[in-house]
């Protein structure tokens, strides 16, 4: 089987503009956000998040030179492969691969125990299969189903911010009643304990988990070789990440900060549920329950299109048995779509059976998974632009360019470390590093060992 640099190109760049928003927003926005102000005090989390926002906006723009330049399926470990060493580019692919595969079975779980506070009598193993039916079935009819599932998913929780951010304003300049307050709070919250609260450590410990919050815009990589035209729609969604994450991300936390004293943000219930109620929203509880089921849904959804297409990548690429290239009529690879799907139900039952030792390890794995890849994606760009000037060419052919070369890319290569190495300094997050460097070792050993005894190893040219 020869290789291909893409599958099917259905998607519009209003999917895109969407699928890389929508990646972001997910459930620790809605349910865990509190939590974060709660450590930092509310100065902290605004300048964590956008510390954070920053790292991210510097990385799509690396990712956006390499997506434009070289629409690959699978890109990200394509061109660590390409550009760093194969046994990266394996290591990449197999990290993301268990990232999303393990967020699928928590997905699944949560929107099951969602269901179950509509529907008591309703075991929640029943719910999180009809989900997992629903959510494999948009994938397997083809790339354009899911596109426009998770367009309309990312859709709902996009709007849920955008009312929030809005009623929330309206509530902290007076205009709509506060429960418990007879005046304007305005900025009350942020200066009535201090700047940092918990001191300025508390901020520093945020900080660790604001970048796994960020996780999922990477996804722009993925999408480009199934987008049409993807050298005008990868960089219209890459320029307008930084924006978007500011408003969304910083924006609601802005206003939750101003609303809900930092100590007794996160305690109890989501703080989006808090401050519709504090405000006089009815329902404010099934409001956003309905909201968070959606965000669980469309992580799913892109969870799935995410692992699925980077096995198909590493059957393309020679690197593991090509079955897993195998694509239906409407070019769905399907046997990777079935493995995937089953990875996520077995990552489900070890968080049932499991859960104090094998699914902890997967979780802990999973959680620095995405920020070795942010590395990846740098590095990638550092030595293909490298790479590209070497090979006489001009970067005036480049349709789209990296700013600030090499400065940026450099800066989200250290940046991105510092988050690995610094969580040493949280004995909350320690363990990741316990787990994840063994199981980064053990991914090239097998690698080179893989190829070292296969009777005919795998080179450029494989078909």
């Amino acid at each position: 089987m020869s290789k291909q640099t893409h599958l099917s190109r259905q998607m519009e760049s209003r999917h895109v503009l969407m699928i890389s928003l929508g990646g972001v927003i997910g459930t620790g926005l809605f349910l865990s956000s509190g939590y974060t102000i709660h450590q930092a005090g509310p100065i902290g989390t605004l300048i964590a998040y956008t510390i954070g926002a920053v790292l991210v906006y510097l990385v799509m723009l690396c990712l956006g030179e390499l997506s434009v330049a070289m629409p690959y399926t699978g890109a990200f470990h394509v061109y660590a492969k390409k550009y760093i060493g194969p046994g990266t580019g394996f290591t990449v692919a197999i990290l993301y691969w268990l990232t999303w595969t393990i967020a699928l079975g928590s997905e699944f779980t949560a929107a099951g125990l969602i269901m179950q506070t509509w529907f008591p009598h309703i075991a929640t193993w029943i719910w999180s299969l009809v989900f997992m039916v629903v959510i494999f079935t948009v994938n397997a009819l083809s790339v354009r189903w899911f596109a426009e599932a998770e367009f309309w998913f990312a859709s709902i929780k996009v709007v849920a911010i955008v009312v929030f951010i809005v009623l929330g304003a309206l509530a902290m300049i007076g205009l709509l009643p506060l429960h418990g307050h007879a005046s304007a709070p305005l900025l009350t919250n942020y200066t009535r304990n201090g700047w940092f609260p918990n001191g300025f450590g508390g901020v520093f410990t945020t900080m660790l988990t604001v970048n796994f919050a960020f996780s999922g815009t990477e996804l722009i990589g993925i999408t480009a070789d199934e987008t049409k035209d993807p050298a005008h729609t990868i960089p219209t969604a890459i320029k307008t990440t930084l924006w978007r994450l500011i408003i969304f991300f910083v924006g609601s936390m802005f206003v939750m900060a101003a609303l809900i004293p930092y100590k007794q943000a996160g305690v109890t219930q989501s703080p989006f549920v808090l401050v519709f109620k504090e405000i006089g929203i009815p329902y404010a509880a099934d409001l956003m329950n309905f909201v968070v089921l959606t965000a669980i849904m469309s992580a799913a959804n892109s969870g799935l299109y995410a692992s699925t297409r980077m096995l198909w990548s590493l059957a393309n690429e020679g690197t593991i048995p090509q079955v897993f290239k195998k694509t239906t009529k409407r070019d769905v690879p399907l046997v990777a779509l079935i493995t995937s799907m089953l990875g996520g139900i077995l990552a489900l039952l070890s968080s049932v059976y499991a859960a104090g030792s094998v699914y902890l390890v997967l979780v802990s794995i999973s959680g620095l998974a995405v920020v070795i890849v942010w590395m990846a994606i740098a590095l990638s760009e550092i030595n293909f632009r490298k790479a590209y000037l070497k090979s006489g060419q001009s970067l005036d052919k480049l349709a789209y360019k990296t700013p600030g070369y090499p400065v940026v890319p450099w800066l989200a290569f250290i940046l991105s470390g510092l988050s690995c190495l610094l969580i040493w300094f949280d004995p909350n997050q320690r363990i990741a590093l316990y787990y994840t460097v063994p199981f980064v070792a053990i991914c090239y050993l097998g690698y080179y060992l893989s190829r070292k005894f296969k009777r005919h190893p795998a080179t450029d040219t494989e078909k």
